[in-house]
C-alpha cells in the first residue's frame, strides 16, 4: 500500500498550527507578512495561500484581504467548540431530547465532583449561593427565572474541576439553554409556564444540592441530581425538535 505524502500546504499549515496551539502565537497576534513566510518555508505563493486557507477554515486565523492584508490569529476556545458541535448536531438532525438524555448522564457526575472538591467551601458554594439569591429574586419573573436557574446548572458543570467534562458537558448545557429560552417564551405566551409553586419546588431542590455539596455527599448528590434533572428537563420539548446551532453559543462558554 502506498502511503499518502502530505502536501506542502498541509506541512506549512501544521507548523503554523503548532505555533498557535503552543502559545508561541497568541490570540490577536498577526502572522508574519506573506513574503516573510515565503522566505521561511521556501514554498510557492499558491501553496502558502492554501496553507493559510486551511488554518482559516479551522477558525485559527482570519485572512485580511485588500490593501491592509495580513492574517490575525484566533486561539481555539470552548465557545467555538460548542458552536461547531452544534453545527454537526444540526446537520445530523440530533434532537434536543437526545441532548437532554446526555446531560442527565453527565451533569450529575459533574455535580458529584463539586462535592468532592476540597475547596468547595471557598470556590464552589459562594458562586452557587450568589446565583441562588438571584433565583429567589426572580421567582415572579418567568423568563428571568428560567435564565438564572439554567445558570445554576451551568455553574455546577463549570465548577466541577474536570476540564474535559467542563468542555463536553458545558457544550451540551449551552445547547440546552438555547432551546430552554425559546420554550420559556412560548410557554409564557401560551399561559403554560409552571406556576410559582412548581418553581419553588425547583428552588428547594437547588438548596438541597448546595447542602449535599457542603456535606461532601457525592454519591447521594449524584442520585438526587439525576432525579432533579429528570423532573425539570421534561418541559418544553416538542417531539423530535432538532438542535439549531447559533452564534450566540460562542458567548456562553469561557
Amino acid at each position: 500500500m502506498q502511503l499518502r505524502q502530505p502536501r506542502l500546504a498541509e506541512m506549512v499549515a501544521a507548523i503554523l498550527r503548532d505555533r498557535i496551539l503552543s502559545g508561541s502565537l497568541r490570540d490577536g497576534d498577526e502572522l508574519p507578512a506573506q513574503d516573510e513566510l515565503l522566505r521561511e518555508f521556501q514554498v510557492s505563493r499558491p501553496s502558502l495561500r492554501e496553507a493559510l486557507g486551511i488554518l482559516e477554515a479551522e477558525g485559527l486565523i482570519t485572512v485580511q484581504r485588500g490593501n491592509k492584508g495580513g492574517s490575525v490569529v484566533h486561539v481555539p476556545t470552548a465557545a467555538n467548540a460548542a458552536y461547531m458541535i452544534g453545527l454537526v448536531m444540526q446537520f445530523q438532525q440530533i434532537s434536543y431530547a437526545d441532548v437532554g438524555e446526555a446531560l442527565k448522564r453527565l451533569e450529575p457526575v459533574c455535580v458529584s465532583l463539586c462535592a468532592l472538591r476540597e475547596d468547595r467551601a471557598t470556590e464552589v458554594l459562594p458562586q452557587l449561593r450568589l446565583i441562588h439569591e438571584q433565583t429567589l429574586e426572580a421567582v415572579d419573573d418567568e423568563v428571568e427565572f428560567t435564565r438564572i436557574t439554567r445558570r445554576f446548572h451551568e455553574a455546577l458543570v463549570q465548577l466541577c474541576g474536570n476540564q474535559t467534562l467542563i468542555l463536553i458537558a458545558g457544550t451540551l448545557e449551552s445547547l440546552w439553554a438555547s432551546q430552554e429560552r425559546s420554550w420559556a417564551s412560548r410557554a409564557l405566551e401560551a399561559g403554560d409556564f409552571p406556576d410559582v409553586a412548581r418553581r419553588e419546588t425547583g428552588i428547594r431542590a437547588h438548596e438541597r444540592i448546595m447542602r449535599l455539596i457542603e456535606q461532601g455527599e457525592a454519591e447521594q448528590l449524584e442520585a438526587f441530581a439525576r432525579v432533579h434533572l429528570d423532573n425539570t428537563m421534561r418541559y418544553g420539548l416538542a417531539p423530535g425538535e432538532a438542535v439549531v446551532s447559533s452564534h450566540s453559543l460562542k458567548g456562553r462558554l469561557p
